[in-house]
């Protein structure tokens, strides 16, 4: 982790907890609450798990004589560690009318105050890479608040924008050319040196590709359009089974927020008419990997998608862009869109890395156990802060999820 403990990371403690609630001025109480399906938390929900995070894995072993704001949370707004104990049923989070959002802001509050006091021995002691950690996990909550509104906003007749105030940038997404990469034996992950990562990305390990090439930008909105248009829906030889199967039982004929007329999507900025020249967002993995078989192409690989993207910029449409939807780029040489945008999935199972070891104790549950049936997706999205992506960041979700900004790149084999 560069730079010095204390100072600096009192500041950025602060700064991303502040994001959390700027994230939600533009809200009303009751947008807070609601619950739209099992995948989505509601609001309050988040801004109380990332607090009960740092309560539960900082204040209480660390500092002495902490005591619960409310010993009650530690069941309502517990995730998904067993090892800490039991918790609130995900699928009924957004049945929780109590406690009040009045009272979430409350321990958000109590939890900061304790916080700072811990923050002032960090310098002299181990807490950083702990805090570090915390202040990762709350971004990664970040973003899913912006992708779990956008859902819970979609689902209300009127569709109500989260913001008023977004841009719409217009750009030309240009022609779609290909950059190839030679075979060879390449390192991916990373080492665990100094500079923060997930465990998940440990270690740093070699991995033999063949030649590959790699298109240079996401696939568009008007180009899928014309996959939907050729009826490729109804190609069942262009989906694997488990993505017909899904399709058929869903009735899946376009991308999600996509009107039925294939005309407008609904965004943060609530309905507007889709942009030919943006990248296509809210696919599934199914979706992406029928679209990228049809044109007889197929999806990168994680260790292809990482191999291209390492050495290039972190810089994009990213959260910090403040566009909060994926957007056309101006017309350029090189691979472009790699961060930002939208999340793209690659052909590969999220699976543990050679070698891999979890984090020691209770968190050791935060990413090895969901390693099983779920695809791994590399970039950020518009919704993913600039300072929490990096080329080595792996993304995991289930294949027929799709409420995040997810979408393809092309791949082939050179």
């Amino acid at each position: 982790m560069a730079g010095r403990p204390g100072a600096e990371l009192k500041d950025r403690f602060r700064r991303v907890r502040q994001q959390s609630l700027h994230l939600c001025k533009s809200l009303q109480t009751e947008d807070f609450v609601v619950q739209s399906m099992p995948d989505v938390s509601p609001t309050k929900w988040h801004l109380a798990h990332t607090s009960w995070f740092f309560e539960n894995f900082l204040l209480l072993p660390q500092l002495p004589g902490y005591r619960p704001f409310d010993e009650r949370f530690d069941f309502l707004f517990n995730s998904y560690y067993y090892t800490v104990g039991q918790m609130h049923l995900r699928s009924q989070r957004g049945l929780l009318t109590r406690p009040t959002v009045a009272e979430i802001y409350a321990y958000r509050e109590h939890v900061d105050a304790r916080m700072e006091q811990l923050l002032d021995a960090a310098s002299r002691n181990h807490l950083e890479q702990l805090i570090t950690l915390g202040l990762n996990h709350e971004q990664q909550h970040q973003e899913l608040m912006l992708t779990d509104i956008k859902h819970v906003l979609s689902v209300n007749p009127l569709l109500p924008a989260y913001r008023d105030d977004l841009a719409m940038p217009a750009g030309v997404a240009g022609p779609l050319d290909w950059h190839g990469f030679p075979e060879g034996v390449h390192e991916i992950g990373t080492g665990g040196g100094s500079e923060f990562c997930f465990d998940n990305e440990t270690p740093r390990h070699r991995v033999f590709v063949k030649p590959f090439a790699l298109a240079s930008r996401p696939v568009t909105n008007s180009e899928y359009r014309e996959f939907i248009d050729d009826d490729g829906y109804r190609d069942v030889a262009c989906w694997l089974s488990d993505g017909w199967s899904w399709v058929q039982r869903e009735r899946i004929t376009r991308p999600l927020y996509w009107s039925e007329d294939l005309e407008t999507e609904f965004t943060l900025g609530g309905a507007r008419p889709i942009d030919p020249h943006a990248p296509v967002s809210h696919l599934s993995f199914y979706e992406a990997d029928a679209y990228a078989r049809r044109a007889g192409l197929r999806l990168p690989t994680e260790a292809e998608w990482e191999i291209a993207a390492a050495g290039q910029e972190i810089a994009g449409n990213l959260a910090d862009t403040d566009i909060l939807h994926p957007a056309a780029s101006a017309s350029a040489t090189g691979l472009r869109q790699m961060f930002g945008d939208v999340w793209e999935w690659t052909a590969s199972s999220y699976a543990s890395y050679p070698g891999f070891r979890p984090l020691a104790g209770n968190l050791g549950e935060y990413n090895g156990k969901f390693m099983c049936n779920q695809m791994v997706l590399r970039g950020g999205s518009c919704a993913t802060p600039a300072d929490h992506i990096r080329a080595t960041y792996r993304n995991f979700f289930y294949p027929q999820s799709r409420w995040q900004f997810s979408g393809l790149r092309l791949a082939k084999d050179a």
